[in-house]
């Protein structure tokens, strides 16, 4: 499948990649705490509003990551109110469930993305390890 974006055209393959790796709760938890990765939130601003999100996560939805993980660094920082990843950064993607966030991770692989995992549990594991729910 070929998605067009406005800035070029990119493969993107439904399969995941064969390094995928994981991020559980405890793992998480140290690297929020640290700042050791960008963690990106790919629900819709509704679900953060409504539910919450992980502290210091980045929204970017679904929808929007082909193209927000291709703009220049000030316009990511405008839409988004966090950096840029580099390619070479640590990046965590999380949704609810873990459903979108591999999406995400499968989209950020087929524009360059090296260091790239997922949190398989999303917000309703973080808020259930929270008590927040």
């Amino acid at each position: 499948m070929v998605i067009k974006t406005g800035h070029a055209l990119r493969n993107y393959s439904s399969a995941p990649p064969d390094n995928v790796t994981d991020v559980h709760y405890d793992q998480l938890k140290k690297i929020v705490e640290t700042q050791a990765a960008v963690v990106i939130d790919v629900r819709e601003p509704w679900e953060l509003r409504e539910y919450g999100s992980i502290p210091g996560s980045i929204n970017v939805p679904l929808g929007q990551v082909n193209v927000a993980l291709q703009l220049d660094p000030e316009e990511f920082k405008d839409k988004y109110g966090g950096d840029l990843p580099q390619h070479t950064d640590n990046i965590i993607f999380s949704c609810l469930a873990g459903v979108r966030s591999l999406k995400a991770l499968n989209t950020a692989v087929s524009l360059g993305y090296k260091d790239v995992q997922h949190y398989p549990g999303g917000w309703q594991d973080w808020a259930k390890n929270e008590q927040l729910n």
